[in-house]
């Protein structure tokens, strides 16, 4: 629950302290005033690292005295003066953890980390001081023992079940000496799910592959070249970097065999290295704490622990749909392996295919039996472009509009605002995207909030939200040019961001993307099917030089490669949650050994050599630092999901106005109000069929 907990990439539970104030300092902190920015975002521009420690732990202290009045009312429990006052509880410590939260993910430096490890043990004791209060819990059990006293609607009634099991899942039922277990146990887990975001970091940016040799840049493409020219910032050096829009199209285009090796490696042994940032022993530590945690509260496995509130209810359920998966799509990889292989023997090339050849055969084979080259792809795909093509894909399903906001307050000139409107004008939020890879900012693409949607005081509250992304950036004079993975990806996340966006809920804690995790990849997976739709990609795909709309020869190549190579995306995504599985299934962590463990699960399900997990346990920050753990699956559960749902849109029309409103009553104005699978099939009529993920990823007719 999001007012209580501050779930964070970096710093999972918060917790409690009473400081002594100094009333100078309280006006000077902008945390502790109204911010006077239009439509109250947040004042980035002052802002100042010394500001967030005093307004946490002066948050903290102002939800200890709201808590205490919860539990010293005189009055008897009832949802409004116990669950309601409770779920609207921690506004100032909510106030600047987002902001913190969403800092350290997208913007951070030495002061922020150091802050970051600081205030972790504070905020997860502040959390655990809440989840085990006895007197808390007593009250919040009466009105769950008597709900059925009250007249409480559905969303009231979810709000209440939520709270009960997750006091029960924080250890209300333990007794004192387990209790105080628990606490230091999730101090714990908050410093090293920290250090391990900050290692994957720091070999993230600390590797760089300088080229000075124009031999060894044969094969790359002008556009890469020119980017990893500006890279470098010197004429005629040449800098590429891990960051996907840098390692990808070295290692697809780069004839150079070694150096595709030497960049291959530097990526996937991330956290590997045996140096100061080596994750390994990281990996063992979690590892432990979270079965001791999950034995702690009565489970077999940190597994069984997480998967008991989400969609699939247990580790048996998610084997269940990955192993289809994985038996559908790993002869399918060996085939495309045998493909690439044979590539190589036509060409004499006198070695055995090897993991850093793939996306370089694989692109050679594209083009000779698709025509397809990226080259004449990206420039119909400007990123403003393509944002905006998400944008009237939104307008034209809901009649929602999107305006640039010029003036606004942004932690980086990279970011840009945006006021969104309902078709009758009403404001529906503000929504800010930061596109760009820089030092600061961490891996991937998410969405997050900088406020919650809610309902207060007879007041809609909307939210604040924002999209961040590592996508290509601007060379030169030409603008950011984006390749299909990319497109797909902002599409993605602009999925995400129209589930925060919309959400018509009361109560924050299930507001929005507060819904279970094998749920919320539904809104933003959907969305990929808009992207690169024939009739969508005429409407904004065109050349960023000469205005022309892109070809329908063009989208006739891009619609029959769509499916290639998907043995390979497929293989290594299934790989990586079944990874996650055995990790947190796994009971036997005497002497544990982060990379034997890697192998044993390696040979176990029979992932060829020539393929590596999408992440290694070393970098896989979904999992260990990112509250995915036993969650990765959740992609490929929510595509069950996802591609069924997009086939009423199919059979109905892909802008179908009646289809597009079931949708945004059911799915995205609810969040985490309804069980997810009473509003899917609210929505579709039906449960899913879990083999129209197999047909959208061609591995089934």
């Amino acid at each position: 629950m999001k007012n209580i907990l501050l779930t964070s990439f970096l710093a999972f539970m918060v917790a409690s302290c009473t400081p002594k104030k100094d009333d100078s300092a309280l006006k000077e902190n902008p945390f502790f005033t109204e911010w006077n920015t239009p439509f109250g975002v947040p004042e980035f521009e002052k802002i100042k690292p010394e500001h967030y420690k005093p307004a946490f732990i002066e948050g903290m202290a102002q939800q200890n005295k709201e808590i205490e009045a919860i539990v010293n009312n005189p009055q008897a429990p009832t949802f409004e003066n116990t669950i309601a006052a409770l779920d609207f509880s921690g506004k100032l410590l909510l106030k600047v953890g987002s902001v913190f939260d969403n800092l350290t993910s997208a913007e951070t430096n030495d002061s922020l980390r150091a802050i970051d490890e600081e205030v972790s043990p504070l905020l997860s004791e502040h959390s655990d001081n809440i989840m085990l209060n006895e007197k808390l819990f007593q009250r919040i059990k009466s009105v769950y023992d008597n709900k059925e006293s009250e007249n409480l609607t559905g969303e009231q009634l979810m709000v209440l079940d939520n709270y009960y099991k997750d006091f029960v899942r924080s250890g209300s039922l333990l007794d004192a000496q387990k209790k105080d277990r628990l606490k230091e146990i999730n101090k714990e887990l908050g410093l090293l799910s920290i250090k391990f975001a900050n290692n994957v970091l720091g070999e993230t940016n600390d590797f760089k592959l300088v080229i000075d040799n124009k031999d060894d840049l044969a094969g790359l493409p002008d556009w890469a070249v020119a980017a990893a020219e500006e890279q470098s910032g010197e004429k005629g050096k040449y800098v590429f970097t891990l960051q996907k829009p840098s390692l990808i199209p070295f290692l697809q285009y780069a004839d150079n065999r070694s150096l595709r090796e030497k960049m291959y490696k530097g990526y996937i042994m991330r956290g590997d290295n045996n140096n100061e940032r080596d994750n390994k022993q990281v990996i063992s530590q979690i590892l432990k704490l979270r079965l001791e945690k999950a034995k702690l509260l009565g489970f077999d496995s940190f597994a069984d622990f997480t998967l008991d509130n989400k969609m699939a209810k247990n580790p048996s359920n998610v084997y269940d749909l990955l192993n289809k998966i994985w038996n559908a799509a790993l002869p399918k990889a060996k085939e495309e392996a045998s493909a690439l292989q044979n590539q190589i023997n036509k060409e004499g090339g006198n070695f055995k295919l090897a993991a850093w050849d793939w996306w370089y055969y694989t692109e050679k084979i594209r083009k000779e039996k698709y025509g397809l080259d990226e080259s004449e792809i990206k420039p119909y795909f400007a990123v403003d472009s393509v944002r905006n093509g998400a944008f009237m894909v939104a307008n034209k399903l809901w009649g929602i509009t999107f305006k640039e906001l010029n003036d606004m307050p942004v932690y980086n000139l990279d970011v840009k605002a945006f006021e969104v409107d309902d078709k009758d004008g009403s404001l529906i939020g503000i929504f800010y995207v930061d596109y760009f890879p820089r030092d600061g900012k961490r891996a991937g693409a998410w969405m997050s909030n900088y406020r919650d949607q809610s309902r207060e005081n007879g007041e809609n509250i909307r939210p604040i939200i924002v999209n961040v992304g590592n996508f290509s950036k601007p060379v030169g004079d030409a603008p950011a040019l984006l390749n299909i993975d990319e497109v797909q990806t902002l599409f993605h996340e602009f999925g995400h961001a129209l589930h925060g966006l919309l959400t018509q809920c009361t109560y924050p804690s299930v507001s929005g993307t507060s819904v279970a995790r094998d749920f919320v990849e539904l809104p933003s997976q959907i969305m990929e099917h808009w992207s690169t739709n024939p009739q969508v990609l005429k409407m904004y795909a065109k050349h960023y030089k000469t205005g022309e709309v892109i070809p329908d020869a063009l989208i006739e190549k891009m619609e029959k490669a769509s499916n290639f190579n998907t043995g390979f995306t497929t293989t290594e995504l299934v790989a990586a949650a079944l990874l996650d599985m055995d990790y947190h299934t796994n009971t036997n962590l005497d002497n544990f050994d982060a990379i034997e463990f890697e192998k044993a699960t390696t040979k176990k399900i029979g992932l060829i050599d020539e393929i590596t997990y999408r992440y290694r346990g070393s970098y896989f920050s979904h999992i260990f630092s990112g509250g995915y753990a036993t969650g990765y699956y959740s992609y490929l559960w929510a595509e069950v999901l996802d591609a069924d749902a997009f086939d009423a849109f199919v059979q109905n029309g892909i802008f179908d106005q009646k289809t597009a409103q079931l949708y945004r009553e059911n799915i995205l104005e609810k969040g985490g109000s309804v069980e997810p699978m009473t509003l899917y099939k609210q929505f579709r009529g039906a449960e899913p069929n879990p083999d129209a993920l197999l047909r959208n990823r061609g591995l089934k007719n």
